[in-house]
């Protein structure tokens, strides 16, 4: 299991039992605009709790590379769902703010 570095914007989310690390790197944010739109619409639209479930499964699977094949994007908006958006916030709130602040 490879551990996030919050100091770079990581964060780890659980996936039937897999600590997927969220990397906000260059190629997964342009992956994520190109899909999602403007980065910084998408920030926005979580300050205002306007984002939508698959917005934030769809991100946390540009964001998860290297995961297990059986691991797919519809299994992570589950494992989210699972967690619960209350749990699932602070991970949010990690790789939102690297997308911000940056390095």
């Amino acid at each position: 299991m490879t551990n996030a570095n919050p100091h770079r914007g990581e964060a780890n989310l659980v996936v039937a039992g897999e600590a997927l690390v969220l990397r906000p790197s260059f190629g997964a944010l342009v992956a994520a605009e190109e899909e999602l739109g403007s980065l910084f619409a998408l920030v926005e639209r979580a300050a205002a709790g306007e984002l939508k479930l698959s917005e934030i499964a769809a991100l946390f699977d540009h964001l998860s590379a290297g995961r297990p094949a059986a691991i797919t994007r519809e299994r992570i908006g589950e494992a989210v769902v699972e967690q619960g958006l209350a749990k699932v916030s602070p991970i949010l709130r990690t790789v939102l703010g690297q997308i911000l602040a940056g390095r």
